[in-house]
């Protein structure tokens, strides 16, 4: 083989090897995708003079050690009269007749109510309440404080 044909079989360019779309079928691209909703979003978002609550949920296990069912845990969170203020209405406590001293709580706080107070909505893993911003009767630091029997 001579020198120049050498050259060119060593030089000469190999085929272009095409590689297939990187699109896969069913398969979105991490951009497209919707963003995975957190907690938050899953929750009704109170309007006007309303308020989410979350009721107190007791303790699985009593101070003696025995477990509560389901059942029983349930029907407590039910009958509730304490709970923590997740979200508030545009119009809650702007009333300046109504509330010449400001608001009677924010989001965060412990809240006392009535015992059936307000619309009850099931979520996953219990329920929460829409209130009234009226239908507060006192504030709490600890939840654990006041005795829960239904």
């Amino acid at each position: 083989m001579s020198q120049k044909e050498q050259s060119s079989t060593s030089t000469a360019q190999s085929p272009k090897i095409l590689t297939p779309n990187k699109k896969l079928v069913g398969l979105k691209r991490s951009e497209e995708q919707k963003e995975v909703t957190n907690e938050k979003t899953k929750l009704p978002q109170p309007t006007g003079w309303r308020m989410l609550v979350l009721p107190f949920r007791m303790s699985e296990k009593s101070k003696g050690g025995v477990l509560f069912g389901t059942e029983t845990i349930d029907k407590q969170q039910v009958a509730s009269q304490c709970g923590n203020v997740l979200a508030m209405g545009s119009e809650c406590y702007n009333d300046k007749e109504r509330y010449p001293n400001g608001p009677w709580c924010k989001v965060g706080d412990w809240v006392i109510f009535a015992r059936y107070a307000g619309s009850r909505i099931e979520i996953e893993g219990g329920e929460v309440r829409l209130l009234n911003d009226d239908e507060v009767l006192a504030t709490v630091q600890d939840p654990t404080d006041i005795l829960h029997k239904f």
